[in-house]
């Protein structure tokens, strides 16, 4: 067992190894948390896949569907942000209260004024960062060329050299950018929702608590990716329930780690 730093006073939260039985059974609760629960785990999910729709669509009338691949890979980077409201259902579902719309919203707009709010910025920089770099790499890789269709990009991109190096060093470079999201949020957001604790701090433990379990977390967090990825294929309507499901699970997972 563990500890981490803490802001003098406070007593210091222990790090429970996660095991994979932990992985089940957050799962598990997330799915009940769903079912018990589903009108808000459906409106988060569908306001989120809206989103990533009206920027498909967007993407695709500005003529840049080359930036829809690197879209779709880098949008589960800002999942753990799109589910702070799911986590305050799953709170409070667990400490016997009834979720309503008021205090679900209320605490999601308390949010401005907290450390979440700086972690939301972390978030979309690293997001900014990733399609920026896919940017920088497309021009270093294929030169400075348009592509007519989305199509005619995945064409390029799988069927010549200068794809596959594109290809290759754009998930490497993703790659590190994710791992290094998904460790210093997968805890910290559900942390400064429930504990007041600096934004640093909050990081600092869920890096520890990744550290502390590297295999079964990096497995929760590619799983987790691999089932955002495949939500998003149908115009990201599968985020509808694959989405609240997670966020729930989260949240549970977070509980089990960080009791």
């Amino acid at each position: 067992m563990s500890e981490v730093p803490a802001a003098p006073g406070r007593r210091a939260p222990h790090i429970h190894t996660v095991q994979p039985s932990d992985l089940a059974a957050a799962l598990k609760a997330g799915f009940r948390d769903f079912r018990r629960a589903p009108l808000f785990g459906l409106a988060i999910g569908g306001v989120f896949a809206g989103i990533g729709t009206v920027i498909v669509l967007s993407l695709t009338i500005w003529r840049m569907p080359w930036l829809i691949y690197p879209f779709a890979i880098g949008f589960p980077l800002v999942g753990p942000f799109a589910a702070v409201g799911l986590y305050e259902v799953s709170r409070r579902l667990a400490s016997g209260e009834r979720p309503s719309w008021r205090d679900v919203f209320a605490v999601i707009w308390a949010q401005r004024r907290r450390e979440v709010s700086w972690m939301a910025f972390v978030m979309l920089f690293v997001f900014w960062v990733w399609m920026y770099q896919v940017r920088l790499l497309i021009a270093l890789c294929l030169g400075l060329v348009s592509f007519a269709s989305f199509g005619q990009f995945l064409s390029v991109v799988f069927t010549t050299q200068q794809g596959l190096i594109f290809l290759a060093a754009g998930h490497v470079v993703g790659g590190a950018l994710a791992l290094v999201l998904f460790s210093i949020t997968v805890f910290s957001i559900p942390m400064l929702l429930e504990r007041e604790v600096d934004i640093v701090t909050a990081m600092i433990t869920s890096l520890k608590a990744v550290f502390q379990s590297p295999v079964v977390m990096l497995g929760w967090g590619v799983f987790v990716t691999l089932a955002v990825l495949a939500a998003s294929v149908p115009l990201f309507l599968g985020l509808f329930v694959v989405l609240p499901v997670f966020g729930h699970a989260t949240w549970h997972l977070y509980r089990r780690a960080l009791p």
